[in-house]
């Protein structure tokens, strides 16, 4: 029997008071919860609408590098995922672009995951794989000594498969699930073994809940726990929807940041969503900067039959 929403919160709220901080090798952004297939395969297909997303986070807005030249860290996401009714499944692919200094991090990943009716939601089991690569530009260091070895001259790049699974669970009023990733654990050397890496095996772990406090307001509290098995971050956010076109809310970012995130729902049938969020650093932001910014595009397309006629939709949970 499959474990209730109430339960599965709870259980992921415990795992969010055990050990900070998670040391953080992807991007992460604030609108999370805007993001599903970023953070798990099987969300692929599983609203039943086909969806467009972009995403772009400027991280610490004007940010300057101490031994480097490569400004503040910024991430741009696209994201695709459709549903294959006639299988029982959904598709989808997402690209990232993450740039951290003289460090350019991209991400190609397509997906695929399998849906079953379980009690009055549904169940989805998901998978992807794709390619990882990593990019230095040495030219972008500071060097106290010119001479180092490290330094390789100009720019170097790295391509690696990486793969990643996953299982979500889908209800009217809530939704969880849990994904692993960089399974292949894929290494990057740049032809140096002092420079050495490789991905991180890490978990991923969200759900939420939808509230109807009243005819017009509903209230969505959500939870992104991620870990690499040795220690953790998470984000805990409320989000509140007006008539469902207007939202808002408030986040924390575990030893991190707040985070004031707005939007709107827009045409018709409310299919594009339009989301803006601010981070407020409350930790350590001598290092950093006040700041951090993110603008969301997302676009449900029109549903097709067989005859080319739009489908009408009623209203639906979509976080």
């Amino acid at each position: 029997m499959f474990v209730s929403g109430r339960k599965i919160l709870v259980l992921i709220v415990l795992l969010a008071v055990i050990k900070p901080v998670f040391g953080q090798q992807d991007p992460h952004f604030s609108q999370y919860m805007f993001n599903d297939l970023y953070n798990n395969p099987a969300y692929s297909g599983v609203m039943g609408v086909t969806n467009l997303s972009l995403l772009y986070r400027s991280q610490w807005l004007g940010y300057t590098g101490t031994y480097d030249e490569g400004g503040a860290p910024n991430s741009f996401l696209a994201s695709f995922n459709t549903p294959i009714f006639r299988l029982r499944s959904g598709a989808g692919f997402y690209f990232v672009n993450d740039n951290i200094g003289p460090q350019n991090n991209i991400q190609f990943m397509g997906s695929y995951a399998y849906h079953l009716g379980v009690g009055k939601g549904k169940l989805s089991f998901g998978v992807r794989a794709g390619v990882y690569g990593q990019s230095i530009d040495f030219t972008k260091y500071r060097a106290i000594n010119p001479d180092d070895p490290l330094l390789l001259n100009g720019k170097e790049s790295q391509y690696r498969p990486d793969m990643g699974v996953g299982i979500y669970y889908k209800a009217e009023k809530y939704y969880a699930g849990v994904s692993m990733n960089h399974l292949l654990k894929s290494e990057f050397d740049f032809g140096s073994d002092s420079l050495k890496n490789a991905l991180v095996n890490n978990m991923i772990i969200n759900g939420g809940y939808r509230y109807e406090l009243n005819y017009d307001i509903i209230l969505t509290p959500s939870l992104l726990v991620k870990t690499d098995f040795i220690s953790y971050s998470f984000d805990i956010s409320v989000l509140a929807t007006y008539r469902e076109k207007f939202w808002g809310g408030l986040s924390y970012r575990q030893s991190e940041a707040v985070i004031a995130i707005l939007g709107i729902n827009l045409l018709k049938d409310k299919s594009l969503k339009l989301g803006y969020s601010l981070d407020y650093v409350i930790q350590a932001q001598k290092a950093k900067q006040a700041t951090s910014h993110e603008i969301l595009m997302s676009y449900n397309m029109p549903a097709m039959t067989g005859g080319g006629k739009k489908i009408i939709r009623t209203p639906r949970f979509r976080h």
